[in-house]
């Protein structure tokens, strides 16, 4: 069974119970509600007289689909999928397609070989051959995202690549569409039929020329702000004229760097069907104010749509900031917070539910180990049951987003004053700071009593200064 959930409350009452046909966005900002809201909707539109039927909940983040079908009965009607998986099945299921995916790793050797074959035989001279690999991957998922296979629109530079860095001259797209068409045939050599960025356009391809009865008459996206244009476009082209596609997202949370609006996707919404949600009942006042100092970093809602948030009404205690003396004092204050305070603070017990959060997923592995081994559980897209239990839950900032925690312990390494270095060679500094405070936003607004941030080194700039009266200033 799935758990019990709360009654939604005024306008989130609106959109959990619109009529079911036709499209609807509802943008909110973290801790607004809109996962359970997402998960309402979908036990409504499977159910509801007359316009109910199958319906679809589907997200991005591997680990968010395990909490939710924690929260949906199996008998209720709904489906709950991550994309790729669904897209997958469906083309294998209902129009016999099994499409053979490259995987990462050969992506990123198949790119590489592109490049060097494309600077070997080029006559013209390109600031975009001193770029990283990890450039022309995430510009080819940007084309890909954005179902892009005209390229010229892009070397004309009519396209604006909000989210891509500094902007491309115009023999740099050259290049960058003769790497794609490069990688393209090496791809095929190698047997492969696409990779992961253009399984959307595949599934899209496939729905608008063939026709099968794939079952599912309403969809829901949760987390849509990680969804390419693509990708809504093909959820759009699955349902029928009299079922619906309601999107759920929170642009500022948007931390694949596409920065894609809503409104680029596609979507046909009308009146009443554009819904905003302000309030945060997730966050104190005091983690709040620290996300917003974070998210008043320059350049943070550039080219997208952000909901600006009202204070929430509960108040708690400041966030916490500690320094480590070395990255191995780092690991074991880590550890003993997530172990000790972070289970006795406020509530004096110990039954909360602790987040470990980095960039680095050895670092909070690292860290677990030094923590009961029967109470932690570890955030990854392959988790097959959601431990609703006290505990100490880890991983990447990623995986973290959609759900929500009692506690959040924010281990900062000296070199996570910056971005990766790499971020910053395929996008510049700027850019790469921007993808460091989205990723931190989502980290800290997961938390509903505190937030504790320990570092070694200087603090990541896209943080308030320790100064700056957010913090209770510790001296462990």
């Amino acid at each position: 069974m799935g758990n019990k959930l709360p009654e939604p409350q005024g306008q989130q009452r609106e959109v959990v119970y619109l009529r079911g046909k036709g499209h609807c966005v509802a943008l909110g900002v973290a801790g607004s509600g809109k996962t359970v809201m997402a998960v309402r909707r979908a036990r409504y539109l499977a159910t509801v007289p007359g316009l109910g039927g199958p319906t679809l909940l589907i997200t991005f983040n591997g680990a968010l689909v395990t909490y939710l079908k924690s929260l949906v009965d199996e008998e209720s009607g709904v489906t709950v999928e991550q994309y790729h998986v669904f897209a997958r099945r469906v083309l294998r299921e209902f129009f016999e397609k099994n499409p053979r995916i490259c995987d990462a790793a050969t992506r990123e050797n198949l790119i590489a070989h592109a490049l060097k074959d494309v600077r070997l035989s080029a006559s013209e001279r390109s600031a975009a051959f001193r770029k990283p690999v990890q450039f022309f991957a995430d510009e080819f998922d940007w084309l890909d995202g954005n179902g892009i296979d005209d390229f010229s629109d892009y070397l004309s530079g009519e396209l604006e690549r909000v989210g891509r860095g500094s902007n491309l001259l115009k023999a740099d797209r050259l290049v960058v569409s003769k790497v794609y068409r490069r990688y393209q045939e090496l791809l095929a050599k190698k047997g492969f039929d696409l990779d992961w960025s253009g399984l959307a356009s595949e599934l899209l391809r496939t729905l608008n020329s063939e026709v099968a009865a794939h079952g599912y008459r309403h969809v829901v996206v949760d987390e849509g702000q990680d969804f390419t244009p693509e990708m809504i476009r093909s959820l759009a082209a699955l349902i029928p004229e009299d079922g619906s596609l309601t999107f759920f997202g929170d642009y500022a949370q948007q931390i694949y760097g596409s920065r894609m609006s809503w409104k680029s996707l596609g979507l046909k919404v009308t009146g009443g069907r554009l819904v905003r949600f302000d309030r945060n009942y997730r966050n104190t006042r005091q983690i709040a104010q620290l996300a917003k100092a974070i998210s008043d970093y320059p350049r943070f809602g550039d080219g997208i749509e952000l909901v600006k948030p009202t204070a929430p009404v509960r108040t708690g205690e400041p966030p916490v900031l500690d320094e480590a003396k070395s990255e191995s004092d780092l690991i074991r204050m880590a550890a003993r917070y997530a172990t000790h305070l972070c289970f006795d603070r406020n509530t004096q017990t110990k039954d909360q539910r602790v987040a470990v959060l980095s960039r680095d997923d050895a670092l909070t592995e690292r860290i677990a180990r030094l923590v009961d081994r029967q109470r932690t559980i570890r955030l990854h897209k392959g988790m097959t049951k959601w431990d609703q239990s006290p505990g100490v839950y880890y991983g990447p900032y990623r995986e973290a987003r959609g759900l929500e925690f009692d506690t959040v312990v924010l281990p900062l390494r000296a070199e996570d004053e910056l971005p990766p270095e790499a971020t910053i060679d395929a996008f510049g500094l700027e850019e790469a700071k921007v993808r460091q405070a989205r990723e931190l936003y989502v980290a800290v607004t997961r938390a509903r009593i505190d937030v504790i941030l320990i570092h070694h080194g200087r603090l990541a700039s896209v943080l308030p200064v320790a100064e700056s009266g957010i913090y209770e200033l510790m001296s462990s």
